[in-house]
């Protein structure tokens, strides 16, 4: 199998800012590497860093330490040139589309390309072509105004595309769109994944935006990375506490299901009737258990579901209820208050 190429790489990167009273600590020591053609999500809280760090990655930000590489090229040894250069070929979108209202849609296409100096001829050509990749082309001499938030964020994603990006960087790009369109838009960013292999960057503080379209994602907590690595495995067992955050039902820890009481969270994969396995493993152990939540979810096209259970207070039942789940391969993660 041919090695990946990494595309992005970040090493030991901080970023600080000086306020009035004292200095401020964004991104503290932030090691990562992007593989070229993949989709890979960044995700966090509000205040995490996400954003900062999604602007030092194409030095709209400098960094005030480390090292940033970006398709082989270390930023800070460019000169303002090559610094435009390199960032036609990191494209952002944007949470709020940032569209030029005076302008249809085909004309904000184009205007990367006008920028670039490109013919007007040619540029009306490849712009055409890129709103029929996006599903607009029977809304080219549309302004902004008249089109809803999911089409003006296609029409972004078109203009991304104008300069033949080989990254894009998605900062909060369906946030603003509602949960249908954001399926939509999301759907559009696989597809042109696929296509024509753009590594894409998902920056979010949604992991349903994560699991439906990441392979790999990192978790950004207070300026330092958490955790990294496939989506379906920090689903299945997430290491940190922003991870269980992000991952368990409701944004809750397993902890914060019951008051006080020994439980358990049961992930299962592929097409498993886990309610199946419930009742079995209660008829088995001859107890009863208490389900507090439960739910599946689509995690880059493959299914996984999720259940908390409390255990029986009783000590030896609960250890078998355990080996009974592990028995059968079922991953479980055994929480104590």
């Amino acid at each position: 199998m041919k090695p990946r190429r990494p595309i992005i790489q970040l090493r030991k990167v901080s970023k600080s800012f000086q306020n009035s009273s004292r200095e401020v600590h964004v991104l503290s020591g932030v090691d990562l590497t992007i593989y070229e053609g993949e989709i890979f999500g960044i995700i966090g809280m509000s205040g995490a860093g996400k954003s900062t760090l999604v602007r030092c990655i194409n030095f709209l930000e400098k960094p005030t330490n480390g090292e940033i590489i970006v398709d082989g090229k270390v930023m800070s040894q460019l000169n303002k040139r090559e610094l435009r250069e390199i960032r036609r070929k990191t494209a952002m979108i944007f949470q709020q589309f940032n569209l030029l209202m005076q302008r249809t849609a085909l004309k904000n296409v184009c205007f990367p390309m006008e920028i670039a100096g490109i013919s007007k001829a040619k540029a009306e050509s490849r712009a055409k072509e890129l709103l029929e990749l996006v599903g607009l082309s029977d809304r080219m001499t549309s302004y902004p105004s008249q089109l809803s938030g999911g089409q003006r964020q296609r029409i972004a994603i078109a203009r991304a595309l104008a300069t033949n990006p080989k990254v894009l960087l998605c900062d909060e790009a369906t946030s603003a769109l509602d949960p249908d369109t954001t399926r939509g838009v999301l759907a559009l960013l696989k597809e042109i994944n696929k296509k024509l292999g753009i590594t894409i960057v998902m920056i979010t503080h949604e992991m349903s935006v994560v699991e439906k379209i990441c392979s790999r994602l990192a978790i950004i907590d207070k300026g330092h990375i958490a955790e990294v690595g496939m989506t379906e495995d920090v689903f299945v067992c997430p290491n940190s506490d922003i991870g269980r955050k992000l991952v368990y039902p409701e944004g809750r820890t397993v902890k914060e299901h019951v008051d006080s009481s020994r439980c358990c969270r049961i992930v299962f994969e592929g097409c498993s009737s886990l309610e199946t396995v419930i009742s079995n493993m209660v008829l088995e152990c001859k107890a009863p258990v208490n389900i507090l939540f439960a739910d599946t979810k689509n995690i880059d096209g493959q299914i996984f579901g999720q259940m908390v259970i409390q255990l029986p207070e009783d000590q030896l039942m609960a250890k078998r209820m355990l080996a009974y789940l592990n028995e059968l391969g079922i991953k479980t993660e055994e929480v104590r208050e």
